[in-house]
């Protein structure tokens, strides 16, 4: 497990504390339409508020365009929303780079990041700024540790302190133990429209896992890589000569991919198209394969049964379209029953386990999108390698005092 400097590590009495908290939220008619992510932060900021500290938080919203405000974008809707949650005035602050009055035990929310000039650029100026305003700067977003942006890296670098929040850590906890630390047999899934958007975590994962299921447009270009004939549906032809190599070598890892034995087809990519289950044999010219079949289903389930952990990116087909979301909604009530340690991350991946209502029986969902994707493809995070610097620099100080 990653070292780096935590809360309790800290005195933050009297201090002034800059947290970096993921309030990436869907907004619909001013206000927050999903709060989930507000409230996970909650523990966090009410224990640093508890320690005597100010907090300063910060988050980004959307993709504006750098250097202009948009009120589309505002952090307007997540300020009221904390001010509800913590029972105290959350102030909306626009104009901050430069300085904010607080009072200790006071909270305020630094209008969206994104609308600074070089946040997404990593701008060393921006970055100073910001950890001018603290003593202490905490990351809390995972979601956003896979980006050197100046509120997620370049800050960290200034800061006098660095550490990481409750939520980062829990997070790395969670995967470490999933991909670093599995118990075995590991089962990952790992779904999608293409292969090409996912190649590196299918190869790094098939030198890992036990078994590596496949889903979504992805099977498809497997499938056409063994023989099979996929008709109308989504695959990639350049990547089949990829995707034969890659079960080769997933073979000599002492990996399996196992492939549909049938599939739900159907004529159009429509909500209204009727769902026609074939063997994979049998897929004709004019068909689209939009789920994998209960026959399949009924051999994956065998396979989670088995499994000791389990990672799950990725639906196994179209599932917004109720005729063809049978195999994912198996798929989730497998993981969900399994005894197995399970970890799921990515936005379909939550948007299936939501919809199916298993949220409760995995045993950890991931809030990372693109960090939970190079995390599993064993990239090093550049917000996470930043912290662990910081923490090299932390401890070798606190060294230093004791002497």
């Amino acid at each position: 497990m990653t070292i780096l400097v935590k809360i309790a590590d800290l005195d933050l009495s009297d201090k002034t504390v800059l947290i970096r908290e993921d309030y990436n939220v869907p907004i619909k008619d001013g206000k927050v339409s999903s709060d989930v992510r507000i409230r996970a932060t909650l523990p966090t900021l009410k224990e640093v508020l508890e320690s005597g500290a100010k907090i300063i938080l910060v988050s980004h919203l959307g993709r504006p365009v750098a250097g202009e405000y948009n009120e589309a974008y505002s952090l307007e809707p997540v300020a009221k929303s904390l001010s509800e949650f913590l029972g105290m005035d959350v102030p909306l602050i626009k104009d901050w780079t430069n300085g904010i009055d607080m009072t200790n035990h006071q909270v305020v929310l630094c209008e969206n990041v994104r609308f600074e000039k070089g946040e997404t650029k990593n701008d060393d100026e921006l970055a100073r700024k910001m950890a001018q305003l603290c003593q202490v700067y905490i990351n809390d977003a995972f979601a956003t540790a896979h980006r050197a942006q100046a509120s997620t890296h370049g800050v960290a670098k200034y800061a006098a302190i660095s550490a990481a929040g409750p939520l980062l850590i829990n997070e790395l906890k969670a995967l470490t133990k999933a991909l670093r630390e599995p118990a075995k047999p590991l089962v990952a899934i790992v779904g999608g429209a293409k292969v090409s958007s996912k190649l590196t975590i299918l190869e790094s994962l098939s030198e890992k896992v036990d078994q590596l299921i496949v889903g979504g447009g992805i099977v498809n270009t497997f499938l056409k890589a063994a023989g099979y004939e996929v008709g109308k549906s989504l695959y990639e032809a350049e990547l089949v000569d990829v995707a034969s190599k890659l079960m080769k070598q997933a073979e000599e890892n002492g990996c399996q991919i196992p492939l549909p034995i049938d599939v739900i087809c159907g004529k159009e990519f429509d909500e209204t198209t009727a769902a026609v289950t074939k063997s994979v044999n049998d897929v004709e010219a004019d068909d689209m394969i939009m789920d994998v079949g209960p026959e399949t289903s009924k051999q994956l389930d065998a396979m989670l049964a088995k499994a000791k952990t389990i990672v799950w990116n990725g639906p196994l087909g179209v599932f917004e379209f109720d005729q063809f979301s049978q195999g994912t909604k198996n798929l989730a009530n497998a993981i969900a029953t399994s005894k197995a340690y399970s970890i799921a991350g990515g936005g379909d991946t939550i948007a299936a386990i939501s919809k199916f209502k298993v949220e409760d029986k995995i045993s950890y969902i991931s809030t990372g999108g693109g960090a939970f994707l190079e995390f599993l493809e064993g990239k090093k995070l550049p917000a996470i390698a930043i912290l662990e610097e910081a923490a090299r620099a932390w401890a070798a100080m606190e060294r230093a005092r004791e002497l």
